[in-house]
């Protein structure tokens, strides 16, 4: 299994690059980060250091989104990057929940990613691209290129149109169930396209908080630290109960039953474990949606999504023990998970 680090970035850089070097060091593999231009510095800007300064890592976006930036632009910055240090960008992407909101418009359609995905992975690779009429390619771009799209998603038409056409599948929580039944709709998705579904990479991406115990001290700590993931997951969960409504056969009520009682959202706030809108999440949903526990619930709880087909875990680390969690999964957890 991968072993991914997820980040915001917020100023300084200089901590964001100390941090991913970091978790090379402690055998990760891949550096995500946030990618929300109201609400954080410009990652591209912040890869390439991140780049320079680590051997190995692969950095991407987790998700960059195709309204913010035009498709070209997008494109050429990743080839850029993977020509000076060697193909160790991956292109997240998905509908833009902050980063659109945040500037006043709404996130982006399912097509429009469709298309998205298409031409940046093209040019990204050398490839000929269609931008509405006018077919372009890089010239620049040496023999060998790649540009892997990996797409978030978590309703039905999402899930299909990941396993049709990405080269991996952003999962943001841990939900054993939920994981199962979502990995299933992207691999079918996958067969019935005419792919062979291993080809689609499975990245589970969640908060994870290392505690010295099981003690119910320890544990209410860690849910606290934690407890702004459910509400980040909610703002895509209301839009899926606002299409599908409160109960249908098309989304599983294990995703949607929690935000009954959710009341609104300030980005603000977004991501942070200070998130004053998130108090509606009950611990039940941290604890399925997180990975929090001592060093043997974290290996317990990866082993069983591996069992389900999950290539990488991806740690967001937006918490008060960023450096001890990076520590102890490079100490304990990817030993025993990776021998």
């Amino acid at each position: 299994m991968d072993f991914g680090l997820v980040l915001q970035t917020d100023p300084p850089a200089s901590k964001v690059i100390s941090l991913m070097k970091r978790a090379e060091l402690n055998g990760f593999t891949y550096g995500w980060t946030f990618d929300s231009a109201v609400l954080w510095q410009e990652p591209f800007v912040i890869y390439s250091q991140i780049l320079s300064n680590t051997s190995k890592l692969t950095v991407g976006p987790m998700v960059t989104n195709p309204g913010t930036r035009t498709w070209e632009v997008t494109a050429s910055t990743f080839a850029t990057l993977n020509d000076m240090f060697g193909n160790r960008t991956v292109c997240g992407i998905g509908r833009g929940d902050s980063a659109m909101r945040v500037a006043g418009r709404k996130p982006n359609t399912l097509a429009r990613i469709s298309e998205a995905m298409k031409v940046i992975r093209a040019l990204g690779r050398g490839d000929e691209a269609d931008l509405g009429g006018t077919v372009i390619r890089f010239p620049w771009i040496k023999p060998g290129a790649e540009l892997p799209v990996w797409m978030a998603a978590y309703g039905p038409k999402a899930l299909k149109m990941t396993g049709e056409e990405a080269d991996g599948f952003i999962l943001q929580l841990a939900d054993l169930y939920l994981t199962e039944y979502m990995v299933k709709a992207v691999k079918d998705a996958a067969v019935a396209a005419g792919r062979d579904p291993s080809e689609v990479k499975i990245c589970v991406a969640a908060p994870a908080y290392v505690t010295e115990d099981d003690s119910p001290e320890a544990l209410a700590h860690a849910r606290e630290q934690c407890r702004w993931f459910g509400g980040m997951v909610g703002n895509h969960v209301a839009d899926l109960v606002s299409k599908y409504g409160e109960h249908s056969a098309a989304v599983p009520d294990e995703l949607t039953d929690y935000i009954k009682a959710r009341e609104g959202y300030d980005y603000s706030h977004h991501g942070r474990a200070d998130n004053p809108d998130t108090q509606f999440v009950p611990d039940e949903i941290v604890d399925r949606f997180c990975v929090i526990g001592p060093v043997e619930k974290h290996i317990e709880k990866l082993n069983a999504l591996r069992e389900l087909g999950v290539d990488q875990f991806a740690v967001y680390d937006m918490h008060d023990a960023q450096e001890a969690t990076i520590d102890a999964y490079g100490s304990t957890v990817i030993p025993a998970l990776n021998g």
